[in-house]
């Protein structure tokens, strides 16, 4: 009997040629039910932040080196073939994987050994990724469902600094010595604090599907939301719209948030306006993004300059009139492209470190915006879901996760109760 290792010298099978056929344009045109890649769970990548010492800056030493990593994703939707993303993009050298498998997740970073399959590149095992490039593993048979931990395993046989990154929920990418890809169990792996090189799988899937992708910032990510790992305001939404009436398209929701990004300038990740294109239109399938950005703009200059002070208007960036212009421009980039934006506006902050007379002001004229746009553009008013009714201009103490600023678990399901499923039908 072949063992997975067995696999990886296999050429591509011949069913995935067939498949290709499938999903050329011009079957896809013909054909509405044609096999279709599908974008079923993503991380927005960044490059690593530079440590802090004696509050400056050190250029990172952490590196890989003849070392495996595992990683556990939730998909959102189903299939029976999948591919993986692998992505270099803020790397500074080469990228060299010798080997790489997927496998179903039993808890923690053990998976199911009958599930364990190798994942091949162009028929390899191996795969070279220049900086700044992403690549895709070819098509593999593996039952993938919504919900449902997959584990990612991969080996970097040669140093490889630590490049492209995506922080994720403590408990979820593991490192271990050697090459461990197949193993069931990582006796020996340590946990990390960051999702390193995966950011994309997709299923196969025919009939009618909606990919939503949630863009945004930590509230987005999830920060204070990470415990469950599923628990933040996407992965809410996604469990709601799962268990779809008989016919109705399935739904991916996707999250591509990036604790401290800002939507004008580049900061922890790249500007918003920047990465929206990557991020959200180059996603396979892609339908909808819900976006909800714009209030580290605001806070981070009142936080530089001491909580609860405000920098003078001539000095600020985040004027309601700049935020309003990039929102706007991503409205365009979206429509362009046929994908539907859904405006969300933003959520109160008094009692946080962002907050200020000032701050207020332009976080409510952003909003009053938004919220004009209702006759071109759906809006989540999640502002006015999760306020205090005693205080609108700060969270209801029922769903603030106790920073005033990021909603804890009740709050991210009162997100995603503030969605209209019917806005993600048309």
């Amino acid at each position: 009997m072949k063992s997975w290792r067995d696999c990886l010298l296999r050429p591509a099978l011949a069913a995935f040629a067939s498949l290709a056929i499938l999903c050329s344009p011009a079957m896809a045109q013909s054909r509405s039910d044609a096999p279709r890649w599908i974008a079923s769970w993503v991380a927005a990548p960044q490059g690593l932040p530079p440590p802090v010492v004696n509050g400056a800056h050190a250029a990172p030493p952490l590196a890989f080196q003849a070392q495996t990593v595992r990683e556990r994703v939730f998909p959102t939707i189903s299939g029976e073939q999948a591919r993986v993303r692998f992505s270099n993009r803020f790397g500074a050298a080469p990228l060299h994987m010798a080997e790489a498998t997927i496998a179903l997740g039993t808890g923690g970073s053990a998976v199911s050994p009958a599930s364990l399959q190798p994942l091949l590149f162009g028929g390899r095992p191996d795969v070279t990724i220049a900086p700044g490039a992403d690549a895709w593993s070819d098509a593999v048979p593996v039952p993938v469902r919504a919900g449902q931990a997959m584990a990612i395993s991969f080996y970097l046989d040669q140093r490889t600094p630590f490049g492209t990154v995506h922080q994720i929920p403590v408990g979820a990418s593991w490192i271990a010595p050697g090459n461990a890809v197949g193993d069931a169990t990582l006796p020996a792996a340590a946990p990390s604090a960051w999702n390193h090189i995966v950011t994309g799988l997709d299923v196969m899937s025919r009939g009618p599907a909606r990919v939503v992708v949630a863009f945004g910032d930590s509230i987005t990510e999830g920060v204070n939301g990470f415990a469950p790992v599923l628990g933040r305001y996407p992965d809410r939404l996604a469990e709601r719209l799962r268990d779809g009436a008989p016919g109705s398209p399935v739904v991916s929701v996707l999250n591509a948030g990036i604790a401290g990004n800002r939507l004008l300038s580049e900061g922890i990740g790249p500007s918003g306006i920047d990465r929206f294109a990557r991020d959200v239109l180059a996603q396979s399938g892609v339908t909808h993004a819900i976006v909800l950005l714009g209030i580290n703009d605001i806070g981070v200059e009142t936080f530089s300059g001491g909580p609860g002070s405000g920098l003078p208007s001539a000095t600020r960036t985040a004027s309601a009139e700049r935020l309003i212009a990039g929102l706007q421009r991503l409205v365009d980039m979206a429509r362009a492209r046929g994908v539907k934006v859904l405006l969300g506006t933003l959520m109160p902050v008094k009692g946080s470190p962002y907050w200020s007379a000032q701050n207020e002001q332009i976080r409510q004229a952003v909003n009053h915006w938004i919220r004009e746009q209702r006759a071109v553009n759906p809006v989540v008013d999640f502002d006015a879901a999760l306020r205090d009714p005693q205080d609108p201009q700060a969270l209801n103490p029922l769903y603030d996760s106790g920073d005033h600023l990021h909603p804890g678990d009740a709050g991210n399901a009162a997100m995603a109760a503030a969605i209209d499923p019917r806005d993600l039908m048309q």
